[in-house]
């Protein structure tokens, strides 16, 4: 789950290669596996413990790593005799870019005639790409340093950290975070990640040279999050020319922590937290970054429906393949396995491809698997999915994403969707999973406070049916939830409830089948 070269051309001819020998087999004998067998524990084991080992070293787009799981997965699927579905037999291309600094890029505090460099990734992380829809910002920053506390008003906590300062030009310093006074339901709030946006809508009509949020308290694991991805930066590759930085309205945005001594904190931090100018101290900053396109690739296959009139359309299932790759040691720990984020998804999907594949009656719609890249580096692989789909996108009546399905209570189950998506799209088909869930046995106690539309942490945009839902295609998204070894070294597949992974695995197995012998789309 999201939280934001030569190589692979040589890569696809490999698996082109790879893959053009010998037609598909129909059936598949895999070890510990018997065809036509329902899905259990021990074949979700088994390959997660593969797909999920340290072989893998965590499967970040833009490493080889990534490939070597994309080819375990076409692998695989050619041993089950599914249908390629992507533009090169089991592989859809998906063009994408690394963005690497340069050695020209700065960022430093002077004061008097010291200057104090700040290091990307470690001590500021710049935010120059805020979303869909949203203008570019600023790679150039220079002006006198201001700091206006926690970015409070009298209406948003009792005090006004704004009175009397002059922002414009100014390179502003805001706290996410809540004075120590503060109880816990506001301290909660005011370091929640949605405060930080409540904070720039105050600051930006401002018109600052630049705004550095300071990440306090429970803020500071999304820093610690954001910084290290800068140094393995992916975007979508564009062909779009560069904005030049004179025609950029929003300036430059950059993340830290609060951290006593910090030249951009008052020099009695934390003691002294009220709004002020910095005086004598002036932040200047030059981005420069280089582009290197790249190749990477989603996994998609397709096992045919049996009725010729429902064939033509889809019942899709999807999971990313990806994951964050090499971390930080924790305790002598630098591999961040993604067992559960999103091992679990991913083998989850091709033991529903196999038990689709091997059924002795086939649905009546076909059946499109999707195996997303780039999930963890801004849902990538999805969006480009839909807006260059293998099948046509209409012809997509629902699509069902599994995202980290292996852990927490036994019996509990995340459902999200139903009530998040736009316009009721997927209230129809919330209803279906509701209905299937009921006739298993035991069926899950379903939680739904994901799917609330102002959720904080904003869970229906985090996975990659976001991008389906997006088109207007009815999705659900399968969850058992976060934990505390969320996007860190500890995910093994060691910690997996490989039981409980097998009954959210044949809910949506179960799921599937209905919407797929359903005469009429669930909206």
């Amino acid at each position: 789950m999201r939280r934001s070269s030569g190589l692979r051309s040589l890569a696809l001819s490999v698996v082109l290669s790879g893959c053009a020998g010998s037609a598909p087999r129909t059936s598949a004998t895999l070890e510990g596996v018997q065809p036509g067998s329902p899905i259990g524990p021990a074949e979700l084991r088994r390959d997660l413990f593969a797909f999920a080992d340290d072989s893998m070293r965590g499967r970040e787009t833009g490493t080889p790593d990534a490939f070597r799981a994309a080819r375990f997965l076409a692998d695989r699927l050619r041993q089950l005799g599914l249908e390629p579905a992507g533009d090169s037999l089991y592989f859809q291309r998906v063009p994408l870019q690394r963005e690497v600094f340069t050695a020209a890029t700065r960022i430093e505090v002077r004061e008097g005639g010291r200057t104090t460099p700040l290091r990307i990734g470690r001590d500021i992380a710049p935010l120059l790409n805020l979303g869909d829809g949203v203008p570019p910002t600023r790679r150039d920053a220079d002006g006198d340093l201001v700091f206006v506390g926690y970015g409070l008003t009298k209406a948003a906590g009792g005090r006004d950290d704004f009175a009397q300062l002059d922002l414009a030009g100014k390179v502003v310093v805001v706290v996410n975070g809540a004075p120590p006074s503060a109880d816990s339901a506001t301290r909660a709030r005011l370091e929640a990640q949605t405060a930080i946006s409540d904070r720039l809508a105050r600051i930006l009509p401002r018109r600052p040279a630049a705004v550095i949020v300071l990440l306090a308290g429970t803020g500071r694991a999304l820093f610690d999050e954001v910084a290290p991805s800068l140094e393995h930066a992916v975007t979508q590759r564009s062909a779009a020319p560069e904005v030049p930085d004179s025609e950029r309205v929003i300036p430059l945005i950059m993340l830290g922590t609060p951290v006593a001594g910090s030249p951009l904190l008052p020099a009695r931090w934390p003691a002294d937290d009220r709004a002020q100018v910095l005086t004598g101290r002036r932040l200047v900053a030059k981005l420069e970054q280089r582009r290197d396109p790249i190749m990477e690739y989603n996994v998609a296959a397709v096992v045919r429906g049996s009725d010729p009139s429902l064939r033509s359309t889809y019942v899709a299932y999807g999971a990313h393949y990806d994951h964050i790759g090499i971390v930080a040691p924790v305790r002598g720990d630098s591999i961040a396995n993604g067992a559960d984020d999103d091992g679990t998804g991913s083998v989850g999907l091709l033991a529903i491809a196999r038990a689709v594949q091997q059924a002795p009656v086939k649905p009546r719609r076909s059946t499109l698997f999707v195996w997303h890249v780039g999930e963890e580096k801004g849902l990538l692989g999805s969006r480009w999915f839909v807006d260059h789909p293998t099948v046509p996108i209409d012809s997509i009546v629902a699509q069902l994403n599994a995202d980290m399905i292996g852990r927490n209570a036994p019996d509990s189950l995340y459902l999200v969707g139903p009530r998040s998506a736009p316009n009721n799209q997927s209230r129809r088909l919330g209803a279906i999973v509701d209905s299937v869930n009921a006739a298993q046995s035991p069926p899950f106690h379903v939680n739904r406070s994901f799917d609330a539309p102002d959720h904080p942490e904003h869970i229906y945009e985090r996975s990659d049916h976001f991008n389906y839902a997006r088109k207007g295609i009815p999705i659900v998204f399968f969850t058992t939830g976060l934990h505390g070894d969320y996007h860190q070294p500890a995910d093994e597949p060691s910690k997996i409830d490989y039981e409980k992974m097998a009954r959210v695995t044949r809910l949506m197995l179960d799921v599937g089948r209905a919407v797929g012998n359903a005469s009429g789309r669930p909206r």
